[in-house]
């Protein structure tokens, strides 16, 4: 096993976020706090938003920011450094599972904000820089507690990797360009055909590209309901602790493969992905196969987005691929994938 490059810096001082600036690094939760490509800390700008927040989600174009409570019920929408207003989301069981927030781009590029102002199980999408909803009329959302949503590449899916009662982790893929003309699209279960809650519940997830989203499965599988009595299509399925890769143009499971445990939270690194559960460890996603380990660089012990849970750890995909940083003891971690 090849371990690709670490090159890894330490600062003083707790890291609580992490975006990426060109080759810098900045922390926007912890005052926008900036470190060059060699280490070096620029003075800090400003000071930070308060201890109530500990995560920050950045738009594609980098003028937007979320600070947000992971277990909290609220948020601030910046554009830049300036505050725009709060953001708040329904507090049932907020305490229990992760703030649902993310900010993605449209097809036409128009940046967007999801989340779920009013009810833990309606996603809401808005025009960022106006603060339009663009989801508008009558709703009737199934009972989804909806978690870690993301807008693909390209703008053409939205999934959110949230839970159902049993509890049970689950992934729901809606198609994006139809939920701004009929909001009721995101209403239901999506259209991803595997409702990973049979077998096996859906840890995390992550886009690939704009077509393939890969899925990590955890240990314990939830009870089906009325709708998946007939449905026993095993080429449908992940089990326990698995690796999959879904095709939307395809409708199938390109990749699936046994895992050796709880991988916790995805992020892609091309035709890899990088798993953060104790350890950083890279996958292969066509073989499963683990293609590099760190197991020097500590990481939280986090599966799946509810309950008693370890915190997510802080990471951040440089957008060309080849790095990744990561919060760990007394500052931070950048590696090279390639």
């Amino acid at each position: 096993m090849d371990d690709a490059v670490v090159s890894r810096k330490v600062w003083t001082g707790e890291v609580r976020s992490l975006v990426w600036d060109g080759d810098d690094l900045l922390d926007p939760v912890g005052g926008w706090r900036r470190w060059s490509p060699d280490g070096r800390e620029h003075p800090r700008r400003r000071r930070g938003y308060g201890r109530a927040y500990d995560r920050a989600v950045t738009s594609p174009s980098g003028r937007w920011t979320v600070v947000y409570a992971e277990r909290g019920t609220r948020g601030l929408l910046l554009d830049g450094r300036r505050v725009v207003r709060e953001l708040r989301r329904d507090d049932h069981r907020a305490g229990q599972f992760d703030y649902p927030v993310c900010l993605g781009m449209l097809a036409d590029g128009r940046e967007v904000l999801v989340h779920c102002p009013e009810r833990y199980a309606r996603l809401e999408v808005e025009d960022v820089a106006t603060g339009e909803r663009l989801t508008t009329g009558e709703r009737d959302p199934v009972g989804v507690f909806h978690s870690r949503p993301a807008v693909s590449p390209g703008g053409r899916w939205l999934v959110s990797a949230g839970w159902v009662w049993t509890p049970a982790g689950v992934a729901a893929v809606y198609d994006l360009p139809r939920a701004l003309t009929d909001a009721t699209v995101l209403d239901g279960r999506g259209v991803l055909t595997y409702w990973p809650m049979i077998d096996a519940e859906a840890d995390s997830v992550c886009w690939l590209d704009g077509d393939r989203l890969a899925v990590a499965t955890g240990a314990h599988g939830g009870e089906p309901d009325e709708d998946d009595e007939d449905d026993e299509d095993d080429d449908l399925e992940l089990g326990q602790h698995q690796l999959g890769v879904w095709s939307f143009p395809a409708a199938k499971w390109l990749y699936r493969h046994d895992l050796p445990g709880p991988i916790g939270t995805i992020l892609p690194c091309g035709e890899t992905v990088l798993a953060l559960y104790g350890h950083p460890r890279l996958f292969d996603i066509r073989t499963g196969e683990p293609v590099a380990e760190w197991p020097e660089l500590v990481m939280p012990r986090r599966e799946g987005s509810y309950g008693v849970n370890a915190p997510t750890p802080v990471a951040a995909v440089h957008p060309d691929g080849t790095r990744v940083a990561l919060a760990v003891a007394r500052g931070i971690a950048v590696i090279r994938i390639a």
